[in-house]
């Protein structure tokens, strides 16, 4: 099968690789129809994390059944599923906790916790940038999709990281119906965030970038776009909460984001969030932050250690939350969401192209190109 497959820093190739195959009872098999490019992935094309080359890249999966181990009862031949991009057991502590981002039984790495296709670090699968996917617990980790799964793909793919990843960041936030929010990060992530923060009944949405193109898909929605490149993100956000501030706050870009003037700062979003949020308000982290940082410029980055202003922190009484997203957690509520009309996530969808165009789609992406917001790879697609 055609698979995209890591070849180093900033070097992905489409090669034929071997098919996946059955390999316990557990398991399904699904021929990929709609794959990702994560902004996740751009970090293990840039050599920032620990991802090994060979390794078949993708955690945006959704496609068809096309077969079934022994043990598999709920998921059928033809169903059509999209994938979290946690694979979890469905009944380890933390699974049955809703924990199943942090699943206890498939990360072979003893020092680590929960398991992703494709991902640096978590464990040994391949992605589903590839024509076919192996899926683990398959009957814990297909969500099946209803009859309107093939007009609404691009929408449904969406739930098996983004969208969960979103509305994962305004829970952990604390935000409530009414609530003025500020989102860093106008990236699929962050756009994801505002999404989950309107259709939830926050009072006023406001969303921190400097990519036009990002602000103006924000706008779309109804939220407030906040150039920072045109002055003091701290100081429009002020302007626009009445100089409280923010009730709750989301972090969406993670440890590689730069100041207007291109320089890279890990520590620069977090702390414009503590300045941002009001006293006691909430701040959700989803934007990636690694204990290991090759690419850094100094030891203590590499090492993953950031300077972040803890005093002012503890002084205005807030709270934080982050990690990844534990998509089963919200997958199907989301789903629900999605076909009846109240959420409609790929109107962020900048490009649907096929498999043979990733190594493009991955350098445009990654260089921010203007108008490429959100890539879709569809393998069945024939190239031009």
């Amino acid at each position: 099968m055609k698979a995209v497959v890591y070849d180093g820093p900033m070097r992905v190739r489409v090669e034929d690789v071997a098919e996946p195959v059955i390999t316990a009872p557990t398991d399904v098999l699904v021929q990929i129809t709609t794959t990702n490019i994560c902004g996740s992935d751009l970090h293990m094309y840039e050599g920032r994390t620990t991802m090994e080359t060979g390794r078949i890249l993708g955690h945006e999966n959704l496609g068809e059944v096309v077969d079934v181990g022994p043990a598999v009862v709920s998921v059928k031949i033809g169903d059509r599923v999209c994938l979290p991009f946690n694979i979890s057991c469905g009944f380890c502590r933390n699974c049955e906790k809703g924990l199943t981002a942090y699943c206890l039984t498939n990360n072979p790495d003893p020092g680590m916790v929960g398991a992703a296709y494709g991902f640096a670090g978590m464990g040994p699968y391949d992605g589903g940038q590839a024509e076919y996917l192996r899926v683990p617990f398959g009957d814990s980790n297909c969500l099946k999709l209803p009859d309107d799964a093939q007009e609404k793909e691009t929408d449904y793919v969406m739930l098996s990281d983004i969208f969960p990843t979103g509305w994962h960041c305004t829970e952990l936030a604390g935000l409530q119906p009414g609530d003025a929010v500020v989102v860093y990060g106008a990236g699929p992530v962050g756009l994801m965030a505002a999404h989950s923060a309107v259709i939830k009944g926050a009072a006023k949405v406001m969303i921190v970038d400097r990519r036009p193109d990002r602000l103006k898909l924000a706008e779309q929605i109804g939220v407030i776009a906040i150039d920072d490149s045109q002055g003091s993100a701290l100081e429009q956000i002020l302007e626009e909460t009445k100089g409280v501030g923010a009730d709750c706050g989301c972090e969406c870009i993670g440890y590689q984001a730069h100041d207007p003037h291109g320089h890279e700062d890990p520590s620069m979003v977090l702390n414009d969030l503590v300045r941002a949020v009001k006293f006691t308000g909430g701040i959700g982290v989803v934007g990636l932050y690694l204990p290991q940082d090759p690419g850094a410029q100094d030891d203590d980055r590499r090492k993953g250690r950031i300077a972040f202003e803890m005093g002012d922190f503890w002084l205005k009484g807030q709270r934080m939350g982050t990690g990844q997203a534990n998509v089963k957690r919200y997958n199907r509520e989301l789903r629900d969401l999605i076909h009846e009309g109240k959420a409609k996530p790929s109107w962020i969808v900048s490009h649907e192209l096929p498999l043979s165009d990733a190594p493009s789609a991955y350098e445009h992406f990654d260089a921010r190109d203007d108008g490429w917001t959100k890539v879709v790879l569809k393998p069945r697609l024939m190239a031009l």
